[in-house]
């Protein structure tokens, strides 16, 4: 069986395309640029009935040309994976045959897309996210991944192989090189070769989606519950309690971040058991952020509220201690034991390595949102309407919970777009730098490292998941961006 090339069969007609629409490109985006330099811009000219336009020109032109060629860029590289994903590998080389595993993807992405532009006037800021061309690119990016990492962790429908298994003479091979002696059922390549111990680069790309998937947004949103749930008294009462939780972040925000993940992911840190006290701590702020906030609403109506309360916690409370339980306990050290859940109601058991790294995630990044939720919470205290929440006398609780937090959920949906991206940098770098997670695991840090040794003689090893991580940043960023251009709208 012959090798793929990049392109397959489907090549040999459009890449000329594909080069005389780059160069051209890069020539109208030059020319552009040079023209911005000379002439200033477009030129601004004033309509009869008061409002700006652009003029025409030679800025005028090279800016048409560049969006022309661009879209007809972007329309020949969607062809490309259109072509492949019906042609398979055989038409459409390595992307087809990538095009090909992602077919869930692609769908689960038109779907999104056309369900939210359908009903974007009726979602809230979620709607207005689709006026924006930033943040729709930046959506996209992110849902791939998103959708990517749950098809190919959850339900394995992407993987070409067993992210862990060694395939005889595969060892350091480049993209789309064939299996010798390929079994009925068994995908006849390695799209995107093999790495160091013969293991198929493209599944384990995907499977490190999941693990990013799954640590990175949850880490975020319990980080945010902390911090919100602190932050909150913390600007509205001010004083003592102000004083010394603000003291208390700062000391956290004053350590090097790297050398406290090394710290609280070291085995020696492990063995005693700290790791798991913090999980005990820190996930119970859920649970109180949710009591809290039912209580202060439904306050005056405590037939309803009670009920209430005891379904949610309770439910709440389960899945609380089936996080900080594993294997029975909720810590074990070499001489002692906390005995937790038992394996019969243990909802499940999270993996020791995941559950350090999680832990260390939030411990980092919840001071940071707890001075970011101060910071709103000093200055929405003072505004009108929260003075006559005061006067029709309601609680502090519902002030903070009801009057200040959803006025301050534009900057605190932005914030929190940008810190998936800073938890999934931070992951890549304990997976770099072997910590927290095992030897074997797919995640792209590790992937990166193992792939760095010979990065010189087999770059496809490295540069995989490394642009996956750049693409996955990048379009939390764009999105932020998008939603931060359209908040500001309201």
């Amino acid at each position: 069986m012959e090798p793929l090339t990049w392109t397959g069969t489907l090549g040999q007609f459009l890449d000329p395309v594909l080069y005389v629409l780059v160069a051209l490109f890069l020539v109208v985006v030059l020319a552009q640029i040079v023209l911005s330099i000379a002439t200033g811009g477009a030129r601004v000219v004033t309509n009869p009935d008061g409002t700006l336009s652009t003029a025409g020109g030679p800025y005028d032109l090279a800016a048409t040309a560049t969006r022309w060629t661009g879209a007809a860029l972007l329309a020949l590289l969607v062809i490309y994976v259109l072509a492949g994903a019906v042609g398979g590998a055989g038409l459409g080389g390595i992307i087809g045959g990538m095009s090909q595993q992602l077919i869930p993807v692609w769908i689960a992405l038109v779907v999104t897309f056309v369900v939210s532009i359908q009903f974007k006037r009726r979602l809230g800021l979620y709607g207005k996210l689709f006026d924006s061309t930033v943040g729709m690119i930046g959506f996209a990016l992110v849902m791939f991944w998103v959708f990517a990492g749950v098809m190919a962790g959850l339900f394995d429908w992407i993987s070409t192989h067993d992210s862990l298994t060694q395939v005889s003479g595969m060892k350091n091979k480049v993209p789309g090189t064939p299996l010798r002696g390929a079994e009925d059922g068994q995908y006849a390549w390695y799209l995107l070769g093999g790495d160091n111990l013969a293991r198929d680069v493209f599944s384990r790309l995907f499977k490190g989606a999941w693990v990013v998937v799954q640590i990175a947004p949850l880490a975020t949103l319990f980080a945010f519950m902390v911090g919100i749930t602190l932050g909150l008294p913390a600007g509205y009462y001010g004083g003592r309690l102000d004083t010394i939780l603000s003291f208390l972040a700062n000391l956290i925000l004053a350590f090097p971040v790297i050398l406290l993940f090394y710290l609280l992911v070291t085995p020696e840190i492990v063995a005693t058991g700290i790791p798991n006290y913090m999980a005990t701590v820190l996930f119970i702020f859920p649970l109180i952020f949710v009591a809290v906030l039912l209580n202060s609403r439904y306050y005056t109506q405590p037939s309803f509220r009670t009920p209430l309360l005891i379904a949610v916690l309770g439910v709440l409370g389960w899945i609380y201690l089936s996080l900080i339980s594993t294997n029975g306990a909720i810590v074990s050290t070499a001489t002692y034991a906390i005995p937790g859940l038992p394996g019969a109601v243990d909802l499940f058991d999270i993996d020791p390595g995941i559950l350090v790294v999680f832990v260390s995630v939030v411990f980092v990044n919840a001071p940071t949102v707890f001075r970011i939720v101060r910071g709103l919470a000093l200055d929405i205290k003072t505004r009108d309407y929260v003075a006559a929440a005061q006067t029709r006398g309601e609680g502090p609780w519902y002030i903070m919970l009801w009057e200040i937090l959803p006025n301050a959920r534009g900057p605190l949906i932005v914030d929190f777009c940008l810190r998936i991206g800073y938890t999934t940098i931070l992951l890549g770098t304990l997976g770099f730098f072997g910590l927290g997670l095992e030897s074997e695991s797919p995640d792209w840090g590790t992937t990166i490292n193992a792939g760095r040794r010979l990065l010189s003689v087999y770059p496809h090893v490295a540069i995989a998941p490394a642009l996956a991580l750049l693409t996955l940043v990048l379009g939390l960023n764009l999105l932020a961006d998008g939603l931060r251009e359209e908040s500001l709208k309201d």
